[in-house]
């Protein structure tokens, strides 16, 4: 008996470990992923998306506060595989880690729900997990580097405003994919994966001709956007808005199409503009539909349950789950 009662107790620090070494490595490879496109700015470079941070408000959203365990050792492996180790890297470490906990928090205060069913879901995600606790890595991220005087002090508001809008977008467009994965339990029907697989080719082929073409045709993916809200609701649309971020994104590391010819601050504005507003409208359009369907269902449901006990009062009998006269005698 001792033996049976003594093993969820062992196996507690090994589940624990084996999930601490799953979300670094998660981390450190969405930090290897973010690391392959980056802007110049004032001198210092910077991703426009930092996957990491999605990364890691996610597997706090699932796992719990202890994650930050793991997220703490991905953010050093990622910080160590790019400069020695200093003492300035203990309060990125720090700023890195602090962020998405703190996203977690206040989510968890409001209220939050990883199926992002509710519109009041998509709002606190985007206003308090992403542009309010990311204020926290990027403040104290640029103000070590004007402190170490790595970076000169008129400097500080531009890298600021990148090194945040970046962490904002990783929340914005990485957290929402992450979480519709976890939650997606039921196979599509075959019609379902007709128009699926209809969308996905509309994607690949409209998403590459807006985000490369020297005409600004940028506006073409919205409509992409839409359609993939109304019928996929946050699957569909936070999928297409991360394909299509990617791909603005390499168009304007590459500096082609709508980015041709404009300096590294417009790029940063630019691509930074059309990222936000998409993953805004993917996000707070597909909350509103999801948040709709459920309450129409829930007001179908409600006058069914109506129907059956006006029919079974005009027959005279006692609707199914109400006491009968002796029963309650």
């Amino acid at each position: 008996m001792a033996a049976v009662v003594g093993t969820p107790d062992l196996r507690r620090p090994a589940v624990f470990a084996v999930e601490t070494l799953a979300v670094a490595v998660c981390y450190y490879a969405a930090g290897r992923l973010g690391l392959m496109r980056e802007l110049v700015v004032e001198g210092a470079v910077f991703t426009p998306i930092w996957p990491p941070t999605g990364v890691a408000v996610a597997c706090l959203l699932i796992f719990g506060l202890r994650s930050w365990v793991g997220i703490a050792l991905g953010a050093l492996l990622v910080i160590m595989s790019l400069t020695p180790l200093r003492p300035v890297v203990i309060g990125n470490l720090v700023g890195n880690t602090a962020a998405p906990v703190c996203a977690y928090l206040m989510l968890r205060g409001v209220g939050f729900r990883t199926d992002l069913a509710r519109l009041r879901d998509g709002l606190a995600l985007v206003f308090l997990g992403a542009l309010t606790a990311m204020l926290l890595s990027s403040t104290i991220g640029v103000g070590l580097l004007v402190l170490t005087d790595r970076l000169a002090e008129h400097s500080f508001w531009p890298v600021w405003l990148a090194w945040w809008v970046g962490d904002a977008m990783g929340v914005l467009i990485v957290t929402p994919v992450l979480l519709v994965l976890h939650t997606v339990r039921r196979p599509l029907r075959l019609s379902r994966w007709k128009e699926a697989s209809g969308l996905a080719l509309t994607a690949c082929a409209l998403v590459p001709l807006a985000t490369h073409s020297p005409v600004s045709l940028l506006f073409l993916v919205y409509p992409l956007l839409i359609w993939a809200a109304l019928r996929f609701q946050l699957a569909g649309s936070m999928l297409c808005a991360l394909f299509t971020s990617v791909m603005a994104t390499i168009a304007a590391t590459d500096e082609v199409g709508p980015f041709e010819g404009l300096t590294r601050v417009e790029v940063m504005i630019k691509l930074q503009a059309f990222n936000g507003t998409m993953a805004l409208t993917a996000l707070l359009l597909s909350a509103v539909i999801t948040e709709q369907r459920n309450t129409r269902r829930s007001v179908e449901h409600a006058c069914q349950e109506l129907v059956e006990v006006l029919e079974h009062l005009t027959a005279g009998e006692t609707p199914p789950g109400r006491p009968t006269k002796e029963t309650e005698h």
